[in-house]
């Protein structure tokens, strides 16, 4: 069965088309594709048939040397000299996808020359982001000498500081964006420090590792040929770090991209034995397995583990764990998971009531701030998205517990979460972040002025045009045109993701041949067969995930336009094609609010 191209719709949202490429036919010819694979390429600025076969074909020749990046030589020299001493290392990752397999790859690293290494990932709501000073002081007592972080640690000046009190040597490795004032560390290995000079900024954290691990092998035989056991493990490295770059969110762009994709195609048939117990216990068997796998169905499953209870359960399955553990970790795992989905729906569905009551959403509101006693404060995140998704707004969701509140914020384009944070911290304890998301830390008598603080730099900040719904259209079509042979070209675009979005195209005057039907358990599902003139030419079943109520107004014969993705629906050894949609509207309508009435 074919599957849904994305978790979410933008139902009447504004829809926004790409200029055409005046020269599409010519560049078709050049490329050797079709006028609509043409125009998209064009969007992306790819134009040369070298630049779209380094797209289309990406090889692990065009990774960067990792000696490029900011602090790699002194990482790997201390760490070889503890490998040589027999010290013992200490790995610290964040609790995220990212952080998980960015540790695993280092410690499988490690672990493979004969380290004494170990890890220590804090708990995300008893310690929160980042390294921390108590974790510190364990880690040393326990006999560390050297800590490396990953995922984390550049802003980590205080507990850095404390880490060299107490003889330990510190290795940060981490792509999130630096303060001002970086920490003492011994080495800091990152791709985006002000004055460097790695070509690409936008690493994971765990693309980060991956390029550790890899001038760590090759700096201990000497920057020569690798043996087989180590040539095995970096491949298998390249899976863990598509892995995390997928989950969070990067551009996959470059070297992203070759990360992800030939991490992807090694998914496929990995022999880490976590990984397939992973991909077993998500019904994943035999897919063709993309992005889409590892952000809606694989991901998940690992982030579920650190936010309902503590996400070392997690890393022990991508790193340390027998066969017979990894199986019961994840047949764990997945009913973690199912319990997060559950948690998330009653706390999005009393979101939601706060909303509606309240009148939230309406015109004027730049912004939602919600809190809600017993509320569980590692799933709150994922709400404050679905909110983001559905209203347009920056939304901060707040847990209440014993007269503190711990919240997780989201933001819009155009609208630096952290500055916002900043701009409201009288009423914070703490907080942090980036552009797109952060957290806080406030005590409860003070929820109401911080949202009326924060509620009002969003006014301040955003304009209406910011608070409406985009959908970003790269191309109109006739369904006719979406073939299967062009539709399996679109395919090679993939894997989709931040920067390279799976292409969201328009077919104008579609006439239903059918009353929409609804599907599913749910019956939120809809799906009717179109085309574009009374002949029937360019048949075309069409789905909308979430859109039945839409689609419930219409009727055969009623004329839209739609806009959606060309996908292939693969059942019983069978290919067809299908149109999954993300909106539609009244044929003739200029881009804009039109709606279905």
């Amino acid at each position: 069965m074919a599957r849904p191209t994305q978790a979410g719709m933008r139902a009447g949202a504004r829809w926004v088309l790409a200029p055409p490429c005046a020269g599409s036919a010519e560049l078709a010819r050049r490329l050797r594709t079709s006028p609509l694979v043409a125009q998209l390429l064009h969007n992306r600025g790819l134009d040369s048939p070298q630049a779209v076969a380094a797209f289309l074909d990406p090889k692990l020749t065009d990774l960067h040397p990792p000696e490029l990046m900011a602090g790699m030589e002194a990482a790997s020299a201390r760490i070889i000299a503890a490998l040589r001493a027999g010290q013992r290392i200490c790995l610290y990752g964040d609790y995220d996808v990212d952080g998980m397999t960015g540790l695993a790859i280092l410690y499988r690293c490690l672990s493979l020359r004969g380290g004494q290494v170990e890890y220590y990932v804090p708990h995300r709501i008893d310690e929160g982001y980042g390294l921390n000073l108590k974790a510190v002081e364990k880690i040393a007592a326990g006999g560390a000498k050297l800590l490396v972080t990953v995922d984390c640690g550049v802003t980590a000046v205080e507990a850095v500081a404390r880490a060299n009190q107490l003889g330990l040597d510190v290795i940060v490795t981490d792509h999130h964006a630096p303060d001002a004032a970086l920490p003492a560390a011994l080495a800091i290995v990152h791709p985006a420090l002000p004055g460097g000079t790695y070509p690409n900024a936008n690493l994971s954290g765990s693309g980060v590792a991956f390029k550790l691990a890899w001038h760590l092998s090759r700096s201990l035989v000497g920057g020569g040929r690798v043996d087989e056991p180590t040539r095995r493990l970096l491949l298998e490295a390249t899976t863990l770090a598509a892995l995390g770059t997928i989950a969070d969110v990067v551009p996959l762009l470059g070297e992203n991209r070759v990360l992800a994709a030939y991490g992807l195609r090694g998914l496929v048939a990995t022999e880490h034995v976590g990984l397939r117990a992973l991909v077993e216990s998500a019904g994943l068997v035999g897919e063709r397995l993309d992005a889409y796998h590892v952000g809606f169905c694989l991901a998940p499953r690992l982030n579920a583990c650190g936010r309902m209870g503590h996400a070392r359960v997690a890393v022990e399955l991508l790193t340390r764990a027998d066969a017979e553990r990894c199986r019961r970790i994840a047949e764990g795992l997945e009913k973690t998971n199912t319990q997060r989905q559950q948690v998330e729906r009653d706390i999005l569905q009393q979101a939601l009531e706060v909303i509606e009551r309240d009148k939230l959403a309406e015109d004027g509101q730049a912004a939602l701030v919600l809190a809600g006693e017993g509320w569980h404060a590692g799933v709150i995140g994922i709400v404050a998205a679905r909110l983001v998704d559905r209203f347009c707004r920056p939304t901060v969701m707040i847990a209440l517990a014993n007269g503190q509140g711990q919240g997780s914020a989201r933001s819009i384009d155009g609208f630096h979460m952290r500055d916002a944070l900043a701009a409201c911290s009288v009423h914070l304890a703490s907080f942090g972040g980036h552009a797109m998301a952060g957290g806080l830390r406030l005590s409860a008598q003070n929820v109401g002025a911080f949202a009326r603080a924060f509620c009002q730099h969003a006014r301040a900040n955003l304009s209406p045009d910011q608070l409406t719904p985009v959908l970003n259209i790269e191309a109109v079509v006739r369904l006719s045109e979406l073939s299967l042979p062009v539709v399996r070209q679109l395919e090679k675009l993939g894997p989709f993701g931040r920067g390279n979005p799976n292409p969201v195209v328009m077919a104008p005057g579609v006439r239903l041949l059918t009353a929409p039907q609804r599907m599913g358990r749910s019956g939120s599902t809809v799906s009717f067969i179109a085309a574009q003139d009374a002949a029937g030419t360019g048949r075309t079943r069409c789905v909308g995930f979430g859109m039945a109520e839409m689609a419930d107004r219409l009727s055969a014969g009623s004329i839209v336009d739609i806009a959606g993705r060309a996908v292939i629906n693969r059942f019983n050894g069978r290919e067809s094609v299908e149109f999954h949609l993300q909106d539609l509207r009244p044929a003739g309508q200029e881009p804009g609010n039109a709606k279905i009435t």
